[in-house]
């Protein structure tokens, strides 16, 4: 049986949470982001659970539609300057509480994510530590 790992995230720019108690999928708090595409703007709610790609919107975005994606306490775009290794489009990052950032695709319908340890030994440490692998 696969274990599930439900993070918590912050912004990379102010530091603020991104976790929403106020959306619970699948019984936990989201990740909540302010988007934009070509035509609206909305809210993204994302799973918490890494690898489960679980959403929830509020307004209509097509598949294969880029969006970007912003903080929703200091309204900084949260894209890094890394296009995803499956479809092209900009990566979004978010930093993990317990050490790490996880990048997800911008792209609705792309899967691809990932994380990624600046710091190996300090991260990894606090990463298993919090989450026991």
């Amino acid at each position: 049986m696969e274990k599930e790992v439900s993070i918590s995230v912050k912004c990379p720019i102010c530091g603020k949470s991104l976790m929403e108690e106020g959306v619970m999928i699948h019984g936990r708090p989201s990740v909540k982001v302010n988007i934009e595409t070509e035509h609206d703007r909305g809210v993204l709610w994302l799973s918490c659970v890494y690898g489960d790609c679980t959403r929830e919107l509020d307004i209509d975005i097509e598949d294969g539609e880029i969006v970007d994606m912003f903080c929703p306490h200091c309204n900084k775009e949260l894209s890094v300057e890394e296009n995803c290794s499956d479809c092209g489009a900009p990566m979004v990052s978010f930093v993990i509480k317990a050490g790490g950032v996880v990048r997800i695709c911008s792209r609705k319908g792309c899967e691809n994510h990932h994380i990624v340890f600046k710091e190996i030994a300090t991260e990894l440490s606090k990463f298993y530590f919090e989450y026991g692998f």
